[in-house]
Parts: C-alpha cells; sequence; structure tokens
C-alpha cells in the first residue's frame, strides 16, 4: 500500500472558545513541547507506507500558517493546502486534489486527535490491506440516553423580574433536558480517526456530492460518506486514550498524558544508555 494521509485543520474549534487574543487556533497549543496538529502527525511520517502527508487549513489562514509553520512541515515533506469554509468534507475534498498518483489508499486522521499510537495507526493499516473502508471504534461502555428540550409546561424555571434591571449575575443557571429513550448499546462504538479508505473509494464518494447524489447534512465524517453510498465499512479497535481535543478539559486531560509519555520515554532511553553503558 501507499498510503496518502489527510489531516483536516480548517474548522473554527467553536466548542473550543480559545481566547482570539492569542491569535492561536486550538491545534497550535502547545503539548508536550510539539503543537497538537504535529504530535497528530508523528506517527504517519514514520510509517513505511505512508507515501505523502497533507495538512488543510483555513483558507483565510493559509498564509499567516505557512509563515509560521511551513519550513517545519516542509522539512518532513508535508503539503499544505487550504481547506474549506463551512464543511468539513469541503475541507477533504481539496485535499484529495493534492494527493499524489502513486497513492492507493487514503487515510483521514483529525488534526485534534495527538494521542494517536503507532499501535492503533499500524492496526487500522493491517486491516486496510483486507479491506476497503476501515475505522477504528471503542466499545460504548456508558448507558446511552435519548433526550428532547423541555416544553413550556414542564419547565420549572423562574423568570425573575429583577433579572431585567440587575442581570443575573452570580446566578446559577442550569440547562435540563428530558429522557425520550434508553438506546441499547451492545453494538455500540465511539468512531474515530484514522479512517483508511482505498483511494478509487473515496474519490467516487467524493464525486456523488458533485453529482448531487449524496445529502452531506447529517454526514460528520468520511465513513458516513461511504455508508451512504452502500458501501460496508468495517471497523478495528480503538483506543480510550486516542481522544479528540474538543473542549478546554479535553486539551488539559491530552497535557497530562503527552506529559506522561514523554517523561516515560525519557526514563526508558536513559535507562538504554545506562544499560549499554554497562556493556561496554
Amino acid at each position: 500500500m501507499h498510503i496518502a494521509v489527510i489531516l483536516p485543520a480548517a474548522g473554527q474549534s467553536k466548542r473550543f472558545n480559545i481566547d482570539a487574543a492569542t491569535n492561536k487556533s486550538k491545534l497550535e497549543l502547545d503539548l508536550a513541547g510539539k503543537p497538537v496538529f504535529m504530535a497528530a502527525l508523528d506517527g504517519f511520517l514514520k510509517h513505511k507506507d505512508v507515501c505523502q502527508c497533507i495538512i488543510a487549513v483555513d483558507p483565510d489562514q493559509v498564509d499567516a500558517f505557512k509563515l509560521k509553520w511551513g519550513d517545519t512541515l516542509g522539512f518532513h515533506g508535508v503539503t499544505i493546502v487550504p481547506g474549506g469554509k463551512i464543511e468539513r468534507w469541503e475541507t477533504i475534498k481539496n485535499a484529495l486534489a493534492a494527493v499524489n498518483e502513486n497513492a492507493t489508499h487514503i487515510a483521514v486522521h483529525d488534526a485534534a486527535r495527538p494521542l494517536v499510537s503507532s499501535e492503533l495507526i499500524a492496526r487500522t493499516f493491517q486491516a486496510a490491506k483486507d479491506y476497503p473502508a476501515v475505522i477504528p471504534g471503542v466499545k460504548c461502555s456508558a448507558t446511552l440516553k435519548k433526550t428532547a428540550p423541555l416544553t413550556d409546561d414542564e419547565s420549572k424555571a423562574k423568570v425573575d423580574p429583577l433579572d431585567a434591571i440587575l442581570g443575573s449575575a452570580g446566578k446559577v443557571t442550569v440547562d435540563v433536558t428530558k429522557v425520550t429513550q434508553t438506546i441499547d448499546r451492545s453494538n455500540v462504538v465511539l468512531v474515530q480517526t484514522p479512517q483508511v479508505f482505498e483511494r478509487s473509494l473515496l474519490e467516487k464518494a467524493y464525486q456523488s456530492i458533485d453529482e448531487d447524489n449524496t445529502d452531506t447534512s447529517q454526514i460528520t465524517d468520511d465513513a458516513g460518506l461511504v455508508e451512504a453510498m452502500g458501501q460496508t465499512v468495517y471497523v478495528v479497535d480503538g483506543e480510550q486514550i486516542n481522544l479528540k481535543i474538543t473542549e478546554p478539559a479535553d486539551y488539559e486531560l491530552a497535557q497530562i498524558i503527552a506529559s506522561a509519555r514523554k517523561e516515560s520515554s525519557a526514563a526508558s532511553l536513559a535507562k538504554k544508555r545506562l544499560f549499554a553503558d554497562d556493556d561496554e
């Protein structure tokens, strides 16, 4: 296989609520000495089956991104392309146009998943040799319930007329919904990336968008787009630690894990050097 890896990194990170004054996206935040997006790329840069890495960024920030990170990414042979302005699928579609001719497969990995392990990458790639569409998934251990908003009659919230004068400073507001259904979790998985596809299959899936044969309104990942064509998608074991940084709490947890990994790696290297010296 010759795998081209695409990292979509054009999102606005609205749920992260990063301070605009810092002029940084969540993908540029430091994670154990590396920006988040670079940590997400690392495991792919070293893999023997990867022939190309592409990062698709905010189309309005391409020049600024290249100025800041172009040298580092260029050193690793990473191609920078403009992503989409609104939808994730637009970003992937733009990146597909930059894929090398010799690529037989395409892997899509969230730039906000910096803790992906080399073992997970290897496992997904290995399955992709036998199956045309492969994604990692983690079995759901939590109880799943479907909810709905409360009606006006059900809501116990009281309108305080003083709020119009004094505001709601200091008051605790609680969003309440109601359970409408408990969902069977026995065959449910939480989907992750990297998602790997035969090149022709993924290109065909995106062509179906151009031909208005696919409704993209409910599609949140590339596997969903492939499924919409009637193609079976196969699942390998994901990893709980392969989290996606969506909110500030995710970043805090990722920092702890990345720092622990770095310390463990440094300790392992020191141990090897110590025993090497003894052998000499």
